[in-house]
């Protein structure tokens, strides 16, 4: 499913026509993807699983940023999920899924919140999306309790609640009620005098030069593709299971799952090498000045 869609109604439509995936089917779509990075299979899993994404989006909404923004963090997510899910740990991919999702999304949040950084540490993140939370569960308690709790009192209790210092508790209480903070102002005793102004982003040349390394990645992914076609599926394999997995694979271990000696499963790796550099050396001018 396309996460360039005009707006959220039209994704929500999308996800809600699409199909329920059962245990086995999921599980195929996991291998096939996994093993071998069967495009359809991993386009096949994230639609079925879009709904997901866009069901956590949805409880995100009281912090202010677009829908169709939530949506497609979530939607990022459940691209990550996928590409790091293993099938073999016996886990669901939806339950897999949650938390890279749920990751996602809440980093857009805390980027966007304002202009001024809520802050990346532990505590700011879990004082961001459980302080309103712990505070109303606190006041109920205390409420049925007879007891009236000042501000001090309170934010002790939430401090000791969610187990952050009390300094942090008072900053962002202070920024999620809007207040302004001199810019001067540390962010926590954790960050040993980090003041706020130091986390105000620059626009300019950051936002060009990720701009610039997305591009460069997706060419470089292209341009790997082109050149993985021109292998034969041994020489792929061979070139999959040396150089792109997290735990590479030793000549040896190829060389008796194939039935060949080391010397020949190191001669076929560099004859397909030679094959991606030529196929890439043709591909264009661009391609021949990357490689210089």
């Amino acid at each position: 499913m396309a996460l360039d869609a005009p707006n959220d109604m039209t994704l929500s439509r999308k996800a809600m026509k699409a199909e329920l995936l059962d245990a086995e089917t999921e599980l195929k779509l996991a291998y096939a993807w996994r093993d071998h990075r069967d495009e359809a299979a991993l386009h096949r899993l994230i639609t079925a699983y879009m709904r997901l994404a866009i069901s956590m989006a949805s409880k995100f909404r009281r912090y202010g940023a677009p829908m169709n923004d939530l949506i497609q963090e979530a939607g990022l997510g459940l691209m990550k999920a996928a590409d790091k899910f293993d099938p073999d740990r016996g886990v669901r991919f939806s339950t897999y899924a949650v938390w890279w999702i749920k990751a996602s999304i809440q980093d857009y949040v805390m980027r966007n919140w304002s202009m001024v950084r809520t802050g990346s540490t532990s505590s700011q993140k879990s004082l961001f999306f459980n302080l309103r939370r712990v505070q109303a569960r606190l006041e109920r308690e205390a409420q049925a309790r007879g007891e009236e709790l000042d501000r001090h009192q309170m934010r002790q209790m939430i401090s000791t609640e969610i187990g952050v210092p009390l300094h942090d508790v008072e900053m962002m209480e202070g920024r999620l009620s809007g207040s302004d903070f001199s810019l001067n102002a540390t962010q926590s005793s954790e960050d040993e005098g980090r003041e706020w102004i130091d986390t105000i982003e620059d626009e300019g040349s950051q936002a060009a030069d990720i701009v610039e390394t997305a591009h460069d990645t997706a060419a470089l992914r292209n341009w790997l593709l082109d050149a993985l076609a021109a292998l034969n599926d041994r020489e792929r394999f061979i070139v999959r299971e040396r150089k792109l997995r997290d735990d590479p694979r030793t000549l040896e271990s190829l060389g008796e799952e194939l039935g060949l000696s080391k010397e020949r499963v190191r001669q076929l790796e560099a004859a397909a090498f030679a094959k991606m550099r030529k196929k890439l050396e043709s591909q264009s001018r661009e391609v021949q000045d990357f490689l210089a």
